[in-house]
């Protein structure tokens, strides 16, 4: 996944990113290669927004 597939302000739940997270684990088998890495930095700074989205809407 390249940063230019994200869409800004995606709106996937914290929920929905976590699992796309697992799966890359998953499919990796524990050992992440540099293009998985890069991925995995990208769905961890969007679960993180998706995380702080919700604490702000329940506020």
């Amino acid at each position: 996944m390249s940063p230019d597939s994200m869409t800004p302000g995606s709106v996937r739940s914290a929920a929905e990113v976590n699992e796309r997270i697992r799966a890359l684990w998953l499919r990796a088998g524990g050992s992440l290669s540099a293009h998985e890495r890069a991925e995995y930095e990208l769905l961890v700074v969007e679960w993180a927004a998706a995380i702080r989205g919700e604490v702000v809407k329940a506020a």
